[in-house]
């Protein structure tokens, strides 16, 4: 089962309100999603704990082989 790019940014900024998201479909197949998310929330974080972040509000679309999700191409960061 495919996923909206609206539902993914639905998702993303419920936890991140303050961010600038952009989702684009890589292979407009609904499976294959790039997100660039920027966020005061991610400020102090490194890149890896932004990424789980954003994987976290995810909640669960990307799980296993049954995941809405099956990829998503991440670029997170805390405004300039």
């Amino acid at each position: 089962m495919a996923i909206e790019a609206a539902e993914i940014e639905k998702l993303i900024r419920e936890a991140f309100p303050s961010a600038d998201v952009t989702i684009t479909d890589l292979a407009g197949d609904g499976n294959h999603y790039a997100a660039n998310v920027v966020a005061e929330e991610f400020r102090g974080m490194n890149r890896v704990q932004q990424q789980r972040a954003v994987y976290a509000a995810l909640k669960g679309k990307m799980d296993g082989a049954q995941g809405e999700l099956h990829a998503l191409a991440l670029t997170t960061r805390a405004p300039d």
